[in-house]
């Protein structure tokens, strides 16, 4: 491995504390018992409260001043000043722990814990005076350097999607608006629990490993149990394991779960994702459609203190009751044409004439949803159910009480995307047998996302299954939705990456071939670019000052430092 010279510098730092007897990574805990927030918002009313203080956090940025210095730490709450001086920690002779220790081996990034109490500084800035220090964690990698100017505007961050999604460690620690995005959904989830729980439903938890994938049209992925022998797969759903509960006499239940799907990945589709489903006895969906406007309206209030919510140039308001219109009703809304009476030869002509992509797989309802995929859900902005599917394109649910050829079921459509999925469940097992054995057609002819057969389910249905009412919600999109974010990738601590690609080390032909002068190329391996990935994704200007300082530092005075056109050409070759 290839090491900046940053890299090699903490090291030896490192080094150079362990020969001091001081234990960059020690064991004992370290008491703390204020944040920084805390001391912000209450130090001016309760200054008598923060006379000693015990707080811990990341270096993140110093100005060393000779015998004393300004540093700001980091912790989970926010950032907050410290001033440390000398003859302060270093009441004795021995000035190590500030001349050596603080001055020379600590870095950006690193942890200490500290102690000492707040005051406020000569231009009335809060801060904490530092009496005792402790070294937690030597940091061993540098920090992207992320700039903020007076306004707040922010310089040279650290924000390429790939490097954030990728290393969200460190796309936190340098970019710590981003953990408002995990607070609220952390808070969504909550309060969709605490409106379920006030209600007398019950949190059950069903397998993730299962031998049949069902519940669902998706593809799954598939595994072996060696012990038993047998196939199993990440469930695709969790639907029919909790009607299965329904059937077992619990009049409400819900699971809040993660669900895999093998299948392709956008700004709006993860591989892994989070779903809530819950099954209400004795209840349909148009019960269902109110009760999600009250949940959704409960949580938007919750989360933002308003039922509306800025989403891009769209404000999307919860606040019920919200518009529904059938599958039929909103296709000829929008085409203008009437699909509701084709076969699967006219629908496929009409997907022709509509531009819209098909294959032979594809039955009568894939088609239709294929024309409103196409064609519907980018008009559907404010809250708007769809309601009322044709019966090919939703094996679970119940057949409609009055439209022949349809079934109960609606999705709940928001900025242009389904978060809800629901249906008056299918409970009587025969229909439901026929169906599934209508999927396996389509499974013969291609289909990967048809469901399987799963006969243990239709024996449960046996038994007796009362009126239910079931839903979904995918909580990863309606995080997107609460928090105005418009790729899934952003509600996701650490979402699906393509493979890190490993940059090969440059050769000096490389740097050459860049228009590097050859007396440069140590000056840029220095600064940290070991390969012409590395030069293509770095900064100009942040390029440019560095190879400058570093020539400085090598005391290169023969060689010229480069314009910074030079060095945009470089990176732009």
């Amino acid at each position: 491995m290839q090491l900046s010279e940053q890299e090699i510098f903490r090291r030896q730092s490192k080094a150079e504390l362990e020969k001091l007897g001081i234990n960059p990574y020690p064991a004992e805990a370290f008491h703390v018992n204020v944040t920084a927030k805390a001391i912000l918002e209450d130090y001016e009313r309760n200054k008598s409260d923060y006379r000693n203080i015990q707080i811990a956090g990341r270096i993140m940025s110093r100005r060393i001043m000779g015998n004393a210095s300004f540093a700001e730490i980091q912790d989970a709450t926010g950032r907050i000043q410290i001033y440390i001086r000398r003859d302060d920690i270093c009441p004795g002779e021995d000035k190590t722990l500030y001349n050596t220790v603080f001055k020379k081996l600590l870095d950006i990034g690193d942890i200490i814990g500290i102690r000492g109490y707040g005051f406020t500084t000569q231009t009335g800035e809060i801060s904490i005076h530092v009496e005792e220090f402790k070294v937690l964690s030597k940091a061993l990698r540098p920090l992207p350097v992320v700039k903020r100017d007076e306004e707040g505007n922010i310089h040279d961050g650290f924000t390429d999607p790939e490097a954030r999604y990728r290393m969200r460690y460190v796309d936190l620690t340098v970019n710590p608006e981003y953990k408002q995005i995990f607070i609220t959904r952390s808070r969504l989830i909550s309060t969709m629990r605490g409106f379920f729980d006030e209600r007398g439903w019950l949190e059950v938890e069903t397998p993730i490993l299962q031998p049949i994938h069902g519940g669902a049209a998706a593809r799954p992925f598939k595994t072996h149990h060696n012990t038993l022998d047998m196939p199993l797969y990440l469930r695709i759903a969790n639907e029919l394991y909790l009607k299965r509960l329904i059937v077992a006499g619990f009049e409400g239940v819900y699971e809040f779960g993660k669900m895999f799907r093998n299948e392709g990945m956008d700004r709006t589709h993860n591989p892994e994702f989070t779903s809530m489903e819950i099954y209400i006895a004795y209840k349909d969906y148009i019960w269902m459609m109110e009760m999600v406007e009250q949940l959704l309206e409960s949580v938007a209030l919750k989360l933002n203190g308003t039922t509306k919510v800025k989403v891009g140039n769209n404000t999307i308001d919860f606040a019920g009751p919200y518009e529904r219109l059938t599958m039929y009703e909103s296709i000829q809304k929008f085409t203008g044409i009437d699909v509701s009476n084709m076969n699967e030869s006219q629908l496929r002509d009409t997907c022709k004439t509509l531009a819209i992509e098909i294959d032979d797989t594809m039955g009568r309802g894939k088609l239709i949803d294929a024309i409103f995929g196409e064609k519907v859900e980018e008009h559907l902005i404010q809250p708007t159910y769809i309601t009322d599917y044709p019966i090919e394109m939703t094996p679970l649910a119940k057949k409609h009480r009055t439209s022949a050829g349809l079934v109960e079921r609606f999705e709940l459509f928001v900025n242009g995307k389904e978060i809800a999925n629901a249906y008056s469940e299918l409970n009587d097992a025969i229909d439901q047998k026929e169906r599934l054995e209508d999927q396996l057609k389509l499974a013969e002819r291609g289909d990967e996302e048809a469901m399987a057969m799963d006969h243990d389910f239709i024996r449960a249905l046996e038994y007796g299954m009362p009126p239910t009412a079931g839903l979904g919600i995918g909580i990863d999109r309606l995080t997107m939705m609460m928090t105005g974010q418009h790729t899934i990738q952003e509600v996701l601590f650490f979402p699906q990456m393509r493979p890190e690609k490993k940059a090969e080390g440059a050769t000096e032909a490389d740097y050459l071939a860049r228009g590097i002068a050859q007396e440069l190329i140590p000056v840029v391996q220095k600064v940290g670019i070991l390969s012409i990935e590395q030069l293509k994704e770095a900064n100009a200007n942040k390029l440019f000052n560095d190879v400058c300082g570093m020539r400085k530092k090598m005391k290169l005075e023969q060689v010229k430092n480069p314009t910074l056109e030079e060095v945009k050409a470089w990176i732009e070759a």
